[in-house]
C-alpha cells in the first residue's frame, strides 16, 4: 500500500512539474531504465505505467472543462508525448494572447537553479515582472472562470489562491516545491523567487501560503533519509522567504490581532524541534522576524506563540544553545525583561548578573551542547562575546609601557566599567572555559580554543592574564606535547593565531610571553617542542617594548608565590581521552623547583633580548643598562634590611625576592652579566669597523657616552657604598684585595683612556684601544673572582702589575713619578703579559676568553719570540712522555730524523718530554714537517733528551700544564686531563690565529708555521682530537698559505728556507705504510689512516709552494741557490731510481710551471738522469717533466731576445736530448700506452727543435744507430725532421 500511495503522489508531482522538468524526468527515467535492464521486464513495465495514467488524466481534464481543439493546440503546456522527442529548450508561454492574459515563460525556473548568482537574480526579476503583468490583467477580467478553465495548468486543488491568476498559482506551487530540491542552487534561487514574489504581489495571501507550505512539503511516514531532509529544509527556506518578504509585518500593521504571526512562530518552533540541525537556522528565521517587528508585536505575538514558553523552559535541562541565542538577541534588541526568559537570563538583566558564577553554571548545559555544529562555531558565542565586551574604550596601555611595572600597576586606575568587564571575563573563563569545556571531550576542548580566538580581537592587553590562565596553558602544553591526537593541530593553529595577534603590539606580546612562561614554569617551549616564546622574544623591535618586557621579567623574578598560587592538579584540564606530556618533561619538582626554573629562564632571557634588536646606539645602550642593573643587583648583591633599597645617588629603588636567591641563580646572573659585557664590547668593535679610518679610532666620538663597562663599574661602586647592601657572598682576604685592586686599576685605566680620546692623536688612539681592551679584561676578571673565589686572585695581581708597567710612561700619567722602562725590559713585560693571559685561558668563561683575545689583538705586535714560543709549546705538548713508548717503536728510531731543527730556548729542566709513536706509522708521522734554524745559537736538545727528567722539573713548565699532568697521573685513563689539554690548545690556537691575522708579513710566521706543522703531523693530534687537527689545518691553510702577505725581509734566512724545503719534499715523497701492530686493521681505521696520509702529503705540497713564493720574493742571486738545486737533484734521483720515493710527477710539474727558473737549472741534470734511469715506468713518467721545462723555454718567450736565449739554451742540451731519445727508441717499452707516450714526447721535441731551427745540429749530434731506431719506431715524424735538416 505504501508503494502504491507513493506512486500516486509521484504522478501528482509529475503533473505539477513544468515541461522542462518533465522532459528531464523522462530522460532520467529512460537512462535509469537502460542501466537497470537486468532488473527484469516487470520493473520496466512499472516505470511506464505512470506515464499512461498521466496521459489519461490530462485527456479527462480536457473533456471535462470543454476546452476546444484550437485551444488545445495553442496551449503552452505540452503533453509528455509531444515533448518526448524535443531537442531544444524553446520557450513555451504559460498563457497566450488568445486567453486575454500576457505570456508567462516557465523556462525561467530552469535558471533559478544556476550556480551563478547573477543568472538567478535575472531569472527572478523576469519571472516577477511577467507574473505582475499577468496578475494585473487577470484582476481586470470580468469572467475569470472562463480563463481559469482555458488555462488550467494542473488539477484543480483547494490551495486558497482564488484571487490569483493560473500562472501565478502555478508559479507559487512550483516555487514552494523547488525550495525542497537539493540540485545545485535550487534552494537559494527558488527561495529568492518566493521572497520577491510575495513582496511584489499582495494577491498571495499569507494564510494560503502557510497552508501550501504544509501541504506541499509534508513529511510522510514513508519518507526516509535524504527525501525527508529535503522536505524539512524546504519548509525552512519557505518560512524564511515569507519573513524576508515583509508580509507578516504588513499583516500586523493592518490587523494588530492577526493570528498569522503566532501561527508562523508556532510552525517554525515545531519544525526546529524535529531535527537538531534545524534549530539554529530556525532561530535565525525568527530573529529576522524579530528585527522587523516592533516590541509590541514581539511581546503579544512571537513570545505568546504556542510552544514558545515550553521551548525556553526546557532549554537548560536538555541543553539548547539556540534558545539561549534567541533570548539573548531578543533582549539585546528590545532591552525588555520577560518571565519567559527566567530560566536563561537574569531578571532584571545586567551583564554582571549574566556572567555571575551562579548564573553561568545554569547555562553550562546549553553551551556545552553547541559543539554539534563544529567545525563552525555556534551563533550563541559571538552574542556572548558582545555581551562580555560592550563598546567601551579601554585605556591605552602602550602609553604607560615605558614606566616601571610597579608604577604601571598602581597608578593606572581602571574605570568601574573596565573592572566589571574584567570580573565578568574572569567568571566566564573560570566557569565555562576552564570548568566546563577544557575538562571535557576533545570536541569541547576544540570549542574552547575557538571561543578564545573569538575573544582575541576585542581583548585588551590587561585582560590577557585572565584568558591565558594556568589551566588553559597547562591544557595547551598537554596537547602540544603529544603529536598523535587531532587536537595537536588545533592547538598549533591557536598558537599561530595568538602569535599573529600579538605580533605588532608589544604590550600584548609581553603579556602573552609572561602568561605562557609563568604557567609553564619557564619551560613552555621545551615541553611543547615549539619555538613560540623564542620567536615572540625575537620580534621586539622598539625600545619601549624591550623596556616593558624587562620590567615584567624583573617583577616576575622578584615576586614570590607565582608558582604555588596555581593548582597543581593537571587532571583538571584533561579527560580520559587526553594525553599528558612525557613524565621526563613534566616531572614534579615542587613549587620551589618551578620557581627556580622560571627564574633561571628570566635570567637567560634578559641578554637574549638584544640578539635581534636593531636600535640606534643610544637606545640600545639604555636597554643594556636596564638589563645590566637587574643582573648586577640580583647576582652580585643582597640586602640586609628588607627587600627594597633606595639609592639616592641613582634615584632608583632596587628590589630583591623575599626568599634569598640561590647561589646557582647568582652564578647564572654573573655569567649572563659577563656575556652582556662581552657582547657590548663586540658591538663596539663592529661599529668601529664600519667607521672611517683606522678601525679602533673611529670610537673617539661614541665610546665616551656609550661604554657599558664604565657604567657597570660606577654602578657597582655606588651599590657597594650603600650600608645595607653587600655582596651576595663573603670574600676571602686575598679575593677582597684583588677585587679592590681591580676596581682601582679599572678606574685608573678609564681616566687614561678618556685622556687619550680627547687628544685625537693616532698614537694615543692605539693606546686607547689597548686601555679599553685591558679595562674589559679587568672587569671580566673581577666578575670571575666573584664567580670562582680563590682561583683568580694571583692572576689578578699579575694582570694589575702588567697594567702598571705597560702604562707608566710620563706622557700618559700626570706626575706619575715613574721612570720609563728600558728597551730591554719591554720583552719581559710582554712575556709576563703573555704568561698571564695563558694562565687565564684554561678555566675562563667564554666572555672572559673574548676579552683575553681582544687584549692579545692589540698587544700582539709587541709579543716577543720567547712569548710566541711559549704559546707554541702548548700546542705541541702531549700527555704521553717518551719513557712510556713501546719497544717496538724504538726499533725504528734510526729512521726517525729530527725534522724540526728549530729548538726552543728553554732550560734543561724545562725540556719537553719525548714524543714518539707506538708503531711504524706513528714513527713516520712524528717526524716534523719543518726544519728551521734559530737566529741565535741554541744548544741542541732533542725531544728524547728528558728521559731522566723527574715530575717536579716537568711541572715547572707551566702551572696549568703541570696540574693537567698531575691530574693524569692520579686518574685512570686520563680522559679528563686529555680533554682539558685539547681545550687549552684550541684556546691558544685562537690567539695564534689573531697573531697571524695581525702580523702576516713578520718572519716569526715561519716559526708559527713550523710548530703548527709539527703538531699537525703528530699521531697524538689525530688520535686525540679530530677537532684540534682540523683547527690547525684551517689555520695553516687560511692564515698562512692563502694569506695575501708572507714573511719578508732580511730576517728570513736562506738556510732556514732550504731546511724547510728539504724536509717537506722528503715528507711529500713518503709512501703510505700500514701499522705493524695490526695485521688486519678494520676498514674504518685503514681509511682514516689513508686519509690522514693524504692530508699530510697535501700539507707538505702546500708548504713547498709557500716556501718557494717566499724564496722568490727575496730574489737571491743564483750562486746562493745552489743548495736549493742540490735538494731538487736529490729528489729527482730518488724519484727515478727508488720505488720508496712516492712523490707525484704532477706535483713536480706544477713546481716547474710555477717556478720556471728551477726547471731551467735542472734540465740538463734531468735529461741525463732520465737516460740512465733504472725504472722504465719512472723514465717514461719523467718525460712530462722534460716537456714542461722545454715548453717554458721555447713557447713562452715571444720577444726576439728571449727566443735567442731559448735557442742557445736548447742548443746546449741537444747532445743530452739526443742521448735520451736514443735510449727511448732503442729500448722501446713493451706496453702500448708507454710506447704511445714515448712517441708523443719525441714528436713534441722534434717540433721544438724545428721551431728553433736546430734540426741540423740535432741530427748531427744524434748517434748513427739512433737514426735507424728512430725511423723504425717514430716513422713519419722522424722522416719529416730529416727532410727539414737537408
Amino acid at each position: 500500500m505504501g508503494s502504491k500511495k507513493r506512486g500516486l503522489e509521484s504522478i501528482e508531482e509529475a503533473e505539477d512539474e513544468g515541461p522542462i522538468d518533465k522532459v528531464e524526468s523522462e530522460q532520467s527515467k529512460k537512462k535509469l531504465k537502460k542501466e537497470k535492464k537486468k532488473d527484469g521486464e516487470n520493473a520496466s513495465a512499472a516505470s511506464v505505467k505512470p506515464m499512461e495514467r498521466r496521459k489519461k488524466r490530462k485527456a479527462l481534464d480536457k473533456e471535462r472543462h470543454g476546452v476546444s481543439s484550437e485551444n488545445h493546440e495553442s496551449k503552452p503546456v505540452q503533453t509528455g508525448s509531444e515533448l518526448k522527442d524535443a531537442d531544444d529548450t524553446k520557450e513555451q508561454p504559460a498563457s497566450s494572447p488568445s486567453s486575454g492574459l500576457p505570456e508567462f515563460h516557465i523556462t525561467v525556473f530552469k535558471d533559478l537553479v544556476s550556480i551563478n548568482a547573477s543568472v538567478r537574480e535575472a531569472a527572478v526579476e523576469t519571472m516577477v515582472m511577467e507574473l505582475q503583468e499577468v496578475q494585473k490583467v487577470y484582476d481586470k477580467l470580468g469572467k475569470k472562470e472562463l480563463v481559469e478553465r482555458g488555462l488550467q495548468l494542473e488539477a484543480e486543488k483547494d490551495d486558497g489562491l482564488n484571487n490569483c491568476a493560473p500562472s501565478l498559482r502555478y508559479a507559487v506551487r512550483r516555487l514552494i516545491r523547488g525550495v525542497s530540491s537539493s540540485r545545485e542552487c535550487a534552494r537559494q534561487g527558488f527561495a529568492l523567487g518566493l521572497t520577491i514574489l510575495l513582496y511584489k504581489i499582495p494577491s498571495i495571501k499569507v494564510q494560503s501560503f502557510l497552508k501550501l507550505i504544509v501541504d506541499l512539503l509534508e513529511v510522510s511516514s514513508s519518507m526516509k533519509g535524504q527525501e525527508a531532509k529535503d522536505c524539512l529544509l524546504g519548509r525552512l527556506f519557505a518560512y524564511g522567504a515569507l519573513v524576508r518578504s515583509g508580509r507578516l509585518v504588513e499583516e500586523w500593521i493592518s490587523d494588530k490581532n492577526t493570528p498569522y504571526i503566532k501561527e508562523f512562530t508556532s510552525l517554525i518552533i515545531s519544525l526546529a524541534a524535529k531535527k537538531r540541525y534545524l534549530q539554529e537556522p530556525a532561530v535565525s528565521v525568527i530573529l529576522d522576524l524579530v528585527e522587523k517587528l516592533p516590541t509590541e508585536a514581539l511581546l503579544s505575538h512571537v513570545l505568546e506563540a504556542p510552544g514558545m514558553n515550553d521551548w525556553f523552559e526546557g532549554a537548560t535541562e536538555v541543553g539548547n544553545p539556540d534558545a539561549l541565542h534567541l533570548a539573548l538577541k531578543i533582549r539585546e534588541k528590545n532591552s525588555l525583561d520577560s518571565k519567559i526568559f527566567d530560566k536563561l537570563l537574569p531578571n532584571p538583566f545586567s551583564p554582571s548578573k549574566l556572567f555571575a558564577t551562579s548564573h553561568l553554571s545554569s547555562l553550562v548545559n546549553c553551551l556545552k551542547e553547541s559543539t554539534f555544529c563544529q567545525p563552525r562555531i555556534h551563533s550563541v558565542w559571538p552574542v556572548l562575546v558582545n555581551s562580555l565586551f560592550p563598546d567601551v574604550v579601554f585605556q591605552d596601555e602602550d602609553v604607560v609601557s615605558s614606566s616601571s611595572i610597579k608604577k604601571h600597576k598602581r597608578s593606572r586606575k581602571c574605570s568601574s566599567s573596565e573592572e566589571d568587564i574584567a570580573k565578568n571575563l574572569r567568571c566566564f573563563c573560570e566557569v565555562i572555559i576552564e570548568g566546563s569545556l577544557l575538562p571535557s571531550s576533545h570536541d569541547r576542548k576544540h570549542l574552547a580554543f575557538d571561543v578564545l580566538l573569538l575573544l582575541l580581537p576585542r581583548l585588551p592587553a590587561s585582560f590577557i592574564p585572565i584568558v591565558l590562565s594556568y589551566k588553559l596553558v597547562q591544557c595547551l602544553m598537554d596537547i602540544l606535547s603529544t603529536k598523535d591526537t587531532w587536537l595537536h593541530k588545533v592547538a598549533q593553529y591557536f598558537l599561530k593565531e595568538l602569535s599573529d595577534w600579538v605580533r605588532h603590539d608589544d604590550v600584548r606580546k609581553v603579556s602573552v610571553i609572561m602568561a605562557l612562561q609563568k604557567h609553564g614554569s619557564g619551560r613552555f617551549d621545551c615541553i611543547t617542542r615549539t619555538k613560540t616564546v623564542k620567536d615572540l622574544m625575537a620580534e621586539f623591535k622598539t625600545e619601549s617594548g624591550c623596556m616593558l618586557f624587562i620590567q615584567n621579567l624583573t617583577s616576575m623574578f622578584v615576586d614570590e608565590g607565582h608558582a604555588s598560587e596555581e593548582p597543581s592538579d593537571q587532571s583538571q584540564t584533561t579527560d580520559d581521552n587526553s594525553e599528558l606530556g612525557s613524565a621526563e618533561d613534566k616531572e614534579s619538582v615542587g613549587p620551589s623547583g618551578n620557581s627556580d626554573f622560571l627564574r633561571s629562564w628570566v635570567v637567560d632571557s634578559l641578554p637574549s633580548i638584544l640578539k635581534y634588536l636593531k636600535l640606534d646606539p643610544e637606545a640600545k645602550f639604555r636597554v643594556q643598562k636596564e638589563i645590566l642593573k637587574f643582573l648586577a643587583v640580583q647576582g652580585l648583591f643582597s640586602s640586609s634590611l628588607g627587600t627594597e633599597v633606595t639609592s639616592f645617588e641613582l634615584q632608583e629603588k632596587f628590589r630583591w625576592p623575599k626568599a634569598a636567591t640561590s647561589s646557582a641563580l647568582c652564578r647564572m646572573c654573573i655569567e649572563q652579566l659577563q656575556l652582556l659585557l662581552a657582547n657590548a664590547q663586540k658591538g663596539e668593535g663592529q661599529k668601529v669597523e664600519g667607521q672611517e679610518g683606522e678601525g679602533p679610532r673611529a670610537l673617539t666620538s661614541i665610546r665616551e657616552p656609550i661604554d657599558l663597562g664604565s657604567y657597570f663599574m660606577r654602578f657597582l661602586s655606588t651599590l657597594r657604598n650603600i650600608p645595607s647592601v653587600s655582596l651576595f657572598q663573603t670574600l676571602s682576604n686575598e679575593d677582597e684585595k684583588a677585587f679592590t685592586k681591580l676596581q682601582a686599576m679599572e678606574s685608573r685605566l678609564c681616566r687614561e683612556e678618556r685622556n687619550c680620546l680627547q687628544e685625537r692623536n693616532f698614537r694615543l688612539s692605539a693606546t686607547a684601544n689597548k686601555l679599553h681592551a685591558l679595562r674589559y679584561l679587568l672587569i671580566q676578571l673581577l666578575l670571575q673572582v666573584l664567580l670562582r673565589p680563590g682561583e683568580f686572585s694571583e692572576a689578578a695581581s699579575e694582570l694589575i702589575l702588567c697594567c702598571k708597567k705597560a702604562f707608566s710612561s710620563s706622557d700618559l700619567l700626570e706626575s706619575s713619578g715613574e721612570d720609563e722602562l728600558d728597551g730591554d725590559e719591554t720583552p719581559e713585560l710582554m712575556d709576563v703579559l703573555v704568561d698571564t693571559l695563558l694562565s687565564l685561558l684554561p678555566e675562563s668563561s667564554a666572555p672572559m676568553r673574548s676579552a683575553i683575545e681582544q687584549v692579545f689583538k692589540y698587544f700582539c705586535d709587541d709579543v716577543t719570540d720567547d712569548g710566541l714560543l711559549r704559546m707554541l709549546r702548548v700546542i705541541k705538548k702531549d700527555l704521553k712522555p717518551a719513557r712510556h713508548q713501546d719497544a717496538e717503536s724504538e726499533d725504528d728510531s734510526d729512521d726517525d730524523d729530527d725534522f724540526l731543527d728549530i729548538e726552543e730556548a728553554e732550560e734543561i729542566d724545562e725540556a719537553e718530554t719525548g714524543e714518539t709513536g707506538e708503531s711504524d706509522e706513528q714513527t713516520d708521522d712524528s717526524e716534523a714537517v719543518v726544519g728551521v734554524e734559530a737566529v741565535e745559537e741554541i744548544p741542541e736538545a732533542s725531544d728524547d733528551s728528558d728521559g731522566g727528567m723527574d715530575d717536579d722539573a716537568m711541572f715547572r713548565m707551566d702551572t696549568y700544564l703541570a696540574r693537567i699532568f698531575k691530574e693524569r697521573k692520579n686518574q685512570a685513563g686520563g680522559e679528563t686531563a686529555h680533554s682539558q689539554l685539547v681545550l687549552f690548545k684550541l684556546r691558544v690556537l685562537s690567539l695564534l690565529e689573531i697573531y697571524l691575522h695581525e702580523n702576516p708579513g713578520k718572519p716569526q710566521v715561519l716559526s708559527v708555521y713550523s710548530n703548527l706543522a709539527q703538531a699537525f703531523v703528530k699521531p697524538h693530534t689525530a688520535e686525540g682530537s679530530e677537532q684540534l687537527g682540523q683547527r690547525i689545518w684551517g689555520i695553516l691553510q687560511k692564515k698562512i698559505f692563502k694569506a695575501k702577505e708572507y714573511p719578508k725581509g732580511e730576517a728570513v734566512q736562506l738556510s732556514t728556507l732550504e731546511s724547510l724545503l728539504e724536509k717537506n719534499l722528503k715528507w711529500a715523497s713518503k709512501p703510505f705504510k700500514k701499522k705493524r701492530s695490526s695485521e688486519n686493521p678494520s676498514k674504518k681505521k685503514q681509511s682514516a689512516s689513508r686519509n690522514r696520509h693524504k692530508m699530510i702529503g697535501s700539507l707538505a705540497q702546500n708548504s713547498i709552494f709557500w716556501i718557494l713564493k717566499i724564496l722568490d720574493a727575496r730574489k737571491f742571486p743564483e750562486s746562493e741557490l745552489q743548495g736549493f738545486f742540490d735538494i731538487f737533484k736529490r729528489v729527482l734521483v730518488g724519484y727515478l731510481d727508488s720505488k720508496k720515493i712516492q712523490i707525484k710527477s704532477n706535483f713536480l710539474k706544477e713546481i716547474f710551471r710555477r717556478r720556471p727558473w728551477i726547471g731551467h737549472h735542472l734540465l740538463g741534470f734531468l735529461l741525463e738522469k732520465c737516460g740512465n734511469a733504472e725504472s722504465e715506468f719512472r723514465r717514461v713518467e719523467a718525460l712530462d717533466l722534460v716537456i714542461e721545462i722545454l715548453k717554458s723555454h721555447v713557447f713562452f718567450n715571444t720577444d726576439v731576445k728571449g727566443q735567442e736565449a731559448s735557442k742557445k739554451m736548447l742548443k746546449s742540451h741537444l747532445p743530452k736530448l739526443g742521448f735520451l731519445i736514443k735510449v727511448l727508441v732503442t729500448n722501446m717499452p713493451e706496453k702500448q700506452a708507454r710506447r704511445t707516450h714515448v712517441r708523443k714526447f719525441c714528436g713534441k721535441v722534434f717540433q721544438m727543435i724545428s721551431t728553433s731551427n736546430l734540426t741540423k745540429s740535432f741530427l748531427k749530434d744524434l748517434p748513427p744507430d739512433a737514426h735507424v731506431a728512430c725511423e723504425t719506431h717514430l716513422g713519419e715524424a722522424f722522416l719529416a725532421l730529416k727532410k727539414l735538416g737537408r
